[in-house]
């Protein structure tokens, strides 16, 4: 199974991470608004969404992104939000309390140490959090985690196109059956989003937007450690 290794709290790596960093605002507006307001079905208020929108930075989800498609901002508007509140609360770093949410005593310890977050809260957030809720049911990526990471970790060390990751995986798209490639953005959705969301690869659109490029980041090569790792090939660094 893929291991974590913890970096030091003042590491800069650690802010690349649209997850980390995303956190770490969450708990400093918690304790500089007395919490996070909740609606009556327990999610955050517009208020916090709206701010949050404006701070996270998030890829593809920029506010005038959001705002592209939406009135109004509610939760399940931005997914990463929904992501992150229910981390918060899986893990125990956050509670409901009188209409709002409250860091815990874990989360406020964990909050305040950067390195021990990032250690903690990816793992949870690629193996727990189920990114193909919002897929088809009938809709089911074959493999694990340990797969993904491990061909990922060769096949995207010096970049790698999602239909090459999915050939590697699953054998090349047969276009005669239909143009709609439903691995392929099973892949993306379940997979390939949350590294990137994550900070452990970086994406770029390349020549086309439903065939973007993947490469590792620097916080893959310093955090991860996986069986692959002896099949990479040394980096000529000039």
């Amino acid at each position: 199974m893929p291991v974590f290794k913890t970096l030091s709290d003042d590491d800069p790596l650690l802010l690349t991470s649209p997850l980390i960093r995303s956190v770490l605002k969450t708990a400093q507006y918690i304790e500089e608004n007395g919490g996070i307001g909740l609606t009556p079905s327990g999610a955050f208020n517009r208020k916090f969404v709206l701010w949050a929108a404006g701070e996270f930075n998030w890829p593809g989800y920029s506010e005038e992104e959001l705002f592209r498609v939406n009135k109004v901002l509610n939760e399940w508007d931005f997914p990463p939000v929904g992501d992150i509140h229910e981390l918060l609360l899986g893990l125990k770093l956050a509670r409901r309390y009188k209409g709002k949410l409250l860091l815990s005593k874990a989360g406020k310890s964990l909050t305040a140490a950067p390195g021990a977050l990032f250690t903690e809260l990816v793992p949870a957030f690629l193996f727990s959090v189920d990114h193909g809720a919002h897929l088809r049911r009938d809709s089911h990526l074959l493999g694990n985690w340990d797969i993904f990471l491990n061909v990922i970790n060769v096949e995207a060390d010096h970049g790698a196109t999602r239909s090459a990751l999915r050939e590697t995986l699953y054998g090349a798209h047969d276009a005669s059956g239909s143009i709609h490639d439903s691995i392929s953005s099973d892949l993306y959705v379940t997979v390939l989003r949350p590294l990137c969301w994550a900070g452990l690869l970086k994406e770029d659109d390349g020549n086309s937007r439903f065939d973007e490029a993947f490469t590792k980041t620097e916080l893959w090569r310093r955090t991860l450690r996986l069986n692959t790792d002896r099949d990479l090939k040394f980096r000529v660094i000039h």
